[in-house]
C-alpha cells in the first residue's frame, strides 16, 4: 500500500515538474523564461535550459542579457553533445560580442568542439585539422592564457591521429601493391610529419615499394624505375644506417644491381 502510494506522489511530481516548464513555456513572458532557462542551465537539465532559451533569443539580441544568453545557449548545445552546432553558436557569439568576459573562453569552445568531433584515425579527419587550426588561433590570439599549454597537448594528440592516419595510408597503398601509391603515401608522412616514430619503416618501404614497382615494370620502364629505387636506397641508408631495417635494405640494393647487371647483358 505504501509503495502503491509512493508511486503515486512520485507520478504526480513528475506531472507537476513538467506542468511548471509547460507554464513557463507558454507564459510569453521573455523575463520569466529568461530567469527560469538559467535556473535550468545550471541545475545541468540543459535540453529544458535550451528549449526555453530557444523561445527569447530574439528579444534579446543586442540587450545586456542577451550576451550571457548567448553563451549559455551555446554552451547548452555543447553539452548536449551536438559539438558541431556549438561550434557555430560559439563563433558567432565571438562575432558578436568581441570585447566581453566569455570571449577568450567562447573561442578556445570553438577549437575544443572540432576537438570533441575527432573521430577514428581511419575517417575523414577534417574535424581534426580544425581543431588544430582553432587551438593555434587561440594560442595567436591569447598567448598568455592559462589555456594555451592545454592547447599545445591537444594539438600534439591531434597531429599524433594524422600521423597515424597518414602511416596506415601508406600501409595500405603496399598491401594493395599500389606501390606508387605507397611511395607518394609515405613521402607525403615524411614531409608533414619529418620526427615521425614511423619514419625509419616509411623510408624501407618506400625503398621496398621503388623495387617492387620496378621490377613489376615493362622493360622499356625498368631502368629508370630501377635508378629511382637506387635513389631510395641511399635516402634510407644515409638517414638509418643502423637501422632496424638497414640489412633488408642492403639486400634490396644488391637486387637493385643484379637487376641493373641483367640489362646492361
Amino acid at each position: 500500500m505504501r509503495f502503491y502510494l509512493y508511486t503515486i506522489l512520485l507520478f504526480s511530481l513528475l506531472c507537476s515538474c513538467k506542468s511548471n516548464f509547460e507554464q513557463i513555456r507558454l507564459s510569453n513572458n521573455p523575463q520569466k523564461i529568461l530567469e527560469e532557462s538559467i535556473k535550468y542551465y545550471e541545475k545541468g537539465d540543459y535540453l529544458k535550459a535550451q528549449t526555453l532559451m530557444e523561445l527569447i533569443l530574439n528579444q534579446y539580441r543586442g540587450t545586456r542579457e542577451g550576451e550571457e544568453l548567448f553563451f549559455k545557449y551555446a554552451y547548452t548545445h555543447y553539452k548536449l553533445g551536438n559539438y558541431a552546432l556549438a561550434a557555430t553558436y560559439f563563433t558567432n557569439f565571438s562575432a558578436t560580442f568581441t570585447y566581453s568576459p566569455y570571449t577568450e573562453e567562447s573561442d578556445f569552445m570553438i577549437a575544443y568542439s572540432s576537438y570533441k568531433q575527432s573521430p577514428s584515425y581511419r575517417l575523414d579527419q577534417t574535424p581534426s585539422v580544425d581543431a588544430i587550426n582553432g587551438f593555434q588561433d587561440f594560442a595567436n590570439k591569447y598567448p598568455d592564457s592559462d589555456r594555451v599549454s592545454e592547447c599545445n597537448e591537444l594539438i600534439d594528440e591531434l597531429r599524433e591521429k594524422l600521423e597515424l592516419k597518414a602511416y596506415q595510408q601508406g600501409i595500405l597503398y603496399f598491401n594493395l601493391k599500389q606501390y606508387s601509391a605507397a611511395v607518394t603515401a609515405f613521402t607525403n608522412l615524411l614531409t608533414e610529419f619529418p620526427e615521425s616514430k614511423h619514419a625509419e619503416h616509411a623510408r624501407f618501404l618506400i625503398l621496398k615499394s621503388a623495387y617492387d614497382y620496378a621490377i613489376n615494370s615493362v622493360y622499356e620502364k625498368r631502368e629508370i624505375r630501377l635508378k629511382e629505387a637506387s635513389l631510395r636506397y641511399k635516402e634510407y641508408i644515409t638517414r638509418n644506417p643502423g637501422g632496424k631495417h638497414a640489412k633488408q635494405a642492403r639486400e634490396i640494393n644488391q637486387l637493385i644491381e643484379e637487376e641493373f647487371k641483367n640489362l646492361i647483358q
